[in-house]
């Protein structure tokens, strides 16, 4: 990635995930999904997720580790509780973050979507450093992909509602809507 990208985005760290391919040629970016992870869950003190995003997570690190090191999985971005955004995957590329997912009778919407990952769960509210992150970076998104309209802005539960619940009840997405318009 090029600097003016990265400075474009006001990305602060970029860690490259394997995780990641090409899209299906021909595909349109025009779906944004919002998720929320804590590794450990609801943990936000020592953060894993640079390494579970690289295949690196030490599974003795803690007991629930075991049950997500087989998983191969990355995010377009990840920003942490003190609003420190990180660039796992290329716009470009096809991030794994939505897993078996469908919107609008469109499936795999990691063919045609850019997740933003937020630290958290669904028990604590979001930090303001968090809004005013995700809103920044949300915009310049829809910028260069205008076909991601408001209504094509999710969470992870409106696209795998059977299976996931992030970015949860503690998302305020009335508050994330009037910011990004501002």
């Amino acid at each position: 990635m090029n600097k003016n990208v990265t400075r474009e985005f006001h990305i602060d760290r970029t860690i490259w995930s394997p995780n990641a391919d090409d899209r299906p040629s021909e595909t349109e970016i025009n779906m944004l999904v919002i998720h929320s992870i804590s590794l450990p869950p609801n943990d936000f003190e020592k953060s894993f997720v640079d390494d579970f995003f690289t295949n690196r997570l030490d599974v003795s690190a803690h007991p629930y580790f075991l049950t997500i090191a087989q998983l191969k999985v990355s995010a377009h971005l990840y920003i942490d509780r003190n609003g420190v955004l990180t660039q796992y995957v290329p716009f470009g590329k096809r991030a794994w973050h939505a897993g078996k997912s469908s919107f609008q009778g469109e499936h795999d919407c990691n063919n045609f979507s850019i997740g933003i990952e937020l630290q958290g769960s669904d028990h604590v509210p979001f930090t303001d450093e968090q809004y005013s992150k995700i809103c920044r970076v949300s915009r310049q998104i829809i910028k260069r992909y205008p076909t991601i309209t408001m209504d094509r802005i999710v969470g992870h539960c409106d696209i795998a509602p059977d299976r996931k619940t992030d970015p949860g009840r503690f998302f305020d997405w009335p508050r994330f809507r009037a910011l990004l318009l501002e």
